[in-house]
């Protein structure tokens, strides 16, 4: 079996309740980012979460320093696992990911956080793209409320939106209780 790591995206403290940016479903999703974290730290399988810091201090959030821009209680990261700070949607540009990965041989990915019409969407995108193979645990991820041309898109119309774009071409796309049923 290759050797495969999960990838906590961006699941950090802006986007739950008092905070800036506000996920719809961020704490179901980090409870079961959570589960999936503890299945991996007993089994040993890598774990590399990514946080997200934007450069200016007038962003909307995850403004540089901020305790929004922390990674949530929930998930945070213990001695050992990697935390790959980033500035872009994609998690590989311009960061140390694809060389944290490659150096351990890491073939597979398992892709949980925030927010799926975006950072989620990217990783998984560019992954696949560089060669991955890619599970996305779709009920680990949280996103929003989006508006385009005056009409409002809710968010579990956005999530599943993107998540069966990624489906059809760019990831295997799986609930917590099926992967964890799956890998035992």
């Amino acid at each position: 079996m290759a050797k495969q790591a999960l990838i906590l995206v961006d699941i950090q403290n802006d986007y739950f309740p008092q905070g800036k940016w506000t996920l719809t479903g961020a704490d179901a999703a980090a409870d079961n980012a959570a589960r999936l974290l503890a299945t991996f730290r007993e089994t040993g399988d890598a774990v590399i979460h990514i946080r997200h810091e934007f450069t200016s201090a007038d962003a909307p959030f995850f403004t540089p320093g901020s305790d929004g821009a922390k990674l949530h209680p929930k998930v945070l990261n213990r001695a050992g696992e990697p935390v790959v700070l980033k500035h872009f949607v994609n998690s590989f540009r311009d960061t140390e990911l694809q060389a944290l990965l490659d150096g351990q041989g890491i073939k597979e990915l398992v892709v949980v956080g925030s927010m799926s019409h975006m950072c989620i969407d990217g990783i998984t995108r560019a992954a696949a793209d560089l060669g991955y193979g890619v599970t996305v645990i779709h009920d680990a991820c949280a996103t929003r409320d989006l508006e385009f041309n005056g009409l409002t898109v809710p968010a579990a119309h956005v999530h599943a939106a993107f998540m069966a774009s990624l489906a059809f071409a760019y990831a295997t796309v799986v609930s917590t209780a099926e992967f964890l049923s799956a890998s035992r």
